[in-house]
């Protein structure tokens, strides 16, 4: 790939510039009047839909139809001879990639997105049941009345199981917990063959056909839909309390923030359920704390329910808060903490809609907010994606958490985007894409960099190249959801592959699905 001239380096005219200005600065006039009615009446009628197949129980039965349909699609693609790569029928736009996959234009697609059910709630084995494009929306909805949750709940609410299995999740209870593919136990899929298959982890299998099962269910995750068709997963599930006991505690130094937070990510103490932090500069930033809890215990203690809709955004309340104290504690709304970031989706919309902070805004419209990400995503004009491409960061960097402190400075130095995203997870050894390297477990953190950078000297490709090769120095990896610009034998030092290609090359699936790595590349995204 190369990355030292293409036809992006070259300069916009000014001509250009001014319409690119237009664009990005006065994107509100479109998305205020149409995308926030729209996207309010779309959750609106999808939540109606959801209550009702809950309430007629129909989803089990719809399912077995809908897995019998995937079927036969397979069936007829092989008995046309396997002649084109197999991709699932989701557009593009409705991706959480900032990009749209080049890869599926001449693949035969399967119908498997209208697998968006809640299938089972087993309270005895503390496990649900789902289809892969349920959201973390309808699961807080669904599970939270009934007094349970997911130990590892991601933040924003469109979200999805699929996306979260062959992709990957990090949330702030990851550092007792791990990632997403950790709380799962069992995966439902289809083969290329037309083959369906119940596959968990059994670590002492003997069987040829359990050690399969085995070794499938750990090559799924981040494998990004390219060894088979997941049409089901069963995960974990908690009990759970009405409030969150948030601890926001103010940080002055880099330094002090690296310390405090490895500190604080303690997976075994007994009064912390949640962990992450906000750096909202190169110096200041804020380590908040969450507990379950029942509810205040004093009459001095405040409830904060911040996922009203006349509530300031949640990061600017952080600010906010570190600015006029050095630690502060407020209980919040389960479901309110799990989406704090979803209202101003992390902090993307300020630059989207300008004043959506603004308090005569938020009480006025903020009820209607946020627009979902997939309407935002299908409706950019050419134009503005060329800003998007030269100035627009959207990465997830996960790397040891003792090299926090020299991956933030490096951010600072290429990127400087602020507030960072900073999320504590606990990884341990498992077979797989991502595979610890030299140790049986280990305290990683996720670096997440939102928004558009007006850093001089940032380049799309090159800046990202040097954040990559920083990640593969220090045994990092890289969410590949994001732009991908290291080659492929630098993708294969920074994931294992060796259990992947293996299930590729025993399940048939090197001429039934795209590599890896051709999926996720930035050549083959626009």
């Amino acid at each position: 790939m190369n990355i030292e001239k293409d036809e992006e380096d070259v300069p916009p005219t000014r001509w250009e510039n001014i319409v690119e200005f237009i664009m990005f600065r006065f994107r509100w006039l479109f998305v205020v009047p149409f995308l926030l009615p729209l996207s309010f009446l779309f959750n609106t009628v999808f939540d109606i839909r959801n209550r009702l197949i809950h309430l007629v129980n129909s989803a089990p039965n719809a399912h077995v139809r809908k897995v019998n349909y995937i079927q036969e699609q397979l069936k007829e693609w092989n008995e046309n001879g396997r002649k084109t790569k197999l991709v699932n029928a989701r557009p593009g736009w409705l991706t959480m990639s900032f990009r749209f996959p080049l890869y599926k234009e001449n693949a035969t697609k399967i119908a498997t997105d209208k697998l968006f059910d809640i299938l089972e709630l087993d309270v005895e084995r503390m496990t649900i049941k789902v289809e892969p494009g349920v959201t973390m929306g309808q699961i807080s909805r669904y599970l939270i009345p009934r007094g349970y949750t997911l130990p590892v709940l991601p933040e924003l609410d469109d979200l999805t199981i699929g996306g979260l299995i062959n992709g990957c999740g990090v949330e702030s209870g990851s550092f007792r917990h791990g990632m997403f593919q950790h709380i799962c136990e069992q995966f439902e899929v289809v083969m290329s063959s037309g083959e369906l298959r119940t596959v968990g982890p059994d670590p002492g299998a003997k069987t040829k056909e359990t050690k399969e099962g085995n070794s499938l269910f750990y090559a799924i995750p981040w494998s990004q839909g390219t060894i088979c068709f997941l049409t089901a997963a069963t995960i974990k599930i908690i009990p759970c309390k009405k409030y969150v006991k948030l601890t926001y505690k103010k940080t002055s130094t880099l330094n002090e923030m690296c310390q405090s937070l490895t500190t604080d990510s303690d997976r075994f103490a007994d009064n912390v359920d949640f962990v992450e932090a906000l750096q909202f500069d190169k110096n200041k930033g804020c380590i908040m704390l969450g507990e379950f809890s029942d509810g205040p215990e004093t009459d001095d203690e405040v409830i904060n329910p911040i996922g009203r809709w006349y509530k300031k955004w949640f990061y600017t309340h952080v600010e906010d808060l570190i600015n006029k104290r050095q630690q502060s504690v407020e209980y919040i709304p389960l479901r309110d903490y799990y989406h704090r970031h979803s209202r101003s989706i992390f902090w993307e919309l300020r630059d989207i809609v300008p004043f959506g902070n603004n308090i005569i805004f938020r009480y006025l419209m903020g009820w209607l907010c946020p627009p979902k990400i997939a309407f935002l995503k299908a409706t950019t004009p050419n134009v503005l994606r060329k800003l998007y491409d030269r100035s627009h960061v959207l990465q997830d960097m996960l790397i040891p958490l003792e090299n926090l402190e020299e991956c933030v400075t490096l951010f600072d130095e290429e990127v400087e985007i602020y507030p960072l995203w900073l999320c504590p997870f606990y990884l341990k050894y498992q077979p797989g894409l991502m595979r610890l390297k030299n140790a049986t477990s280990k305290m990683y953190v996720d670096v997440g960099a939102y928004g558009v950078t007006t850093k001089k000297g940032y380049h799309h490709a090159r800046t990202t190249r040097v954040l990559e090769k920083y990640v593969i120095s220090v045994n990092g990896f890289q969410m590949t959801y994001a732009d991908i610009y290291m080659p492929k034998a630098e993708y294969a030092e920074m994931f294992d592959r060796t259990l992947y290609d293996w299930k590729r090359t025993t399940e048939g699936c090197l001429d039934a699905f795209p590599d890896i790595y051709d999926k996720i590349c930035r050549n083959n995204r626009r």
